[in-house]
């Protein structure tokens, strides 16, 4: 079994424990492109097999949530799991539909965001919850961030909450992106929910749950639906390249051929058989991933 499968992550458990179970499942190496909070569900790609090959094309992704926010109380890890810091009156008057929607695109855009204390943001050579967890002090730098779209879904009045849907880019903090809004509401609150939608154009739609990977592990016709392969993945790209034998040597050899197409990332074959990836740059082609046979 080598690609991406997609996997809906449960409630309760860690982004690591999802890739033991499903390495345990497969008995093959397994891999992920980025954590999920265990308090948080949703879109888990993982890395099966040579699929590991494509950590490098799965990095830069923007991602779709869609977040409880929980007004009134502030917490130490700003998600549900930390400890009660601060309790603070909610105005009800500025929990209008029309209120939370303009501070909903206040947000929307290019911004600097700073990440929360409890993250794995590395500052010189610990991670921020390691001096969170000592009650040590540690400048945060902000970083540029993207919030594509905000909609509101649902404001629950009695239990001070407020669902909603973000589109943001890679490395925005959901729970700094709550506590931030509660402020804005003239308030605290912390992120009570997250449900991760889409990475990229992996969809929940399109997910899996262990369990199910678990059932039909042994079942081909499962298998091939939902594991998007390496060749797959890179459908649509540009045209195909397809090489004879001698030129296949060469190229499996690492000697750059020269090709006048444009730049970009290629599937390479001989005859039927598909070999990898190539990518051209300067009318050169080059080998990036290799399929092992």
């Amino acid at each position: 079994m080598d690609g991406i499968v997609v996997v809906n992550k449960p409630k309760g458990c860690t982004s690591h424990d999802v890739v033991s179970k499903v390495k345990r499942i497969f008995n093959t190496k397994v891999g992920h492109t980025g954590t999920l909070d265990p308090n948080a569900t949703g879109v888990l790609p993982l890395l099966i097999g040579q699929g590991t090959k494509l950590s490098y094309y799965l990095v830069e992704h923007d991602k779709e949530y869609t977040v409880t926010l929980q007004l009134g109380i502030k917490t130490d890890t700003a998600d549900s799991e930390g400890n009660m810091i601060e309790e603070k009156e909610v105005p009800i008057e500025l929990l209008s539909k029309k209120n939370v929607e303009q501070v909903f695109q206040s947000f929307v855009g290019k911004q600097k965001q700073t990440p929360p204390m409890y993250s794995a943001i590395k500052i010189k050579g610990k991670k921020l919850y390691e001096y969170a967890r000592k009650s040590e002090t540690v400048e945060i730098p902000s970083r540029e961030i993207e919030i594509y779209k905000m909609e509101l879904s649902q404001i629950k009045l009695e239990e001070k909450q407020i669902i909603f849907h973000v589109k943001c880019s890679k490395g925005t903090y959901i729970r700094s992106l709550c506590e931030d809004i509660a402020e804005k509401l003239e308030t605290v609150g912390y992120m009570k929910e997250l449900n991760r939608t889409m990475v990229g154009n992996f969809r929940i739609e399109d997910s899996v749950t262990i369990e199910e990977l678990e059932q039909n592990k042994n079942d081909q016709e499962y298998i091939q639906k939902n594991v998007i392969t390496i060749e797959d993945f890179f459908a649509n790209k540009n045209k195909d390249i397809n090489l004879d034998k001698k030129k296949l040597n060469l190229f499996l050899n690492g000697v750059q051929l020269t090709y006048c197409l444009k730049d970009g990332l290629y599937r390479i074959y001989n005859g039927s058989t598909f070999i990898g990836i190539g990518l051209v740059k300067n009318t050169l082609l080059k080998r990036e991933i290799i399929v092992e046979n």
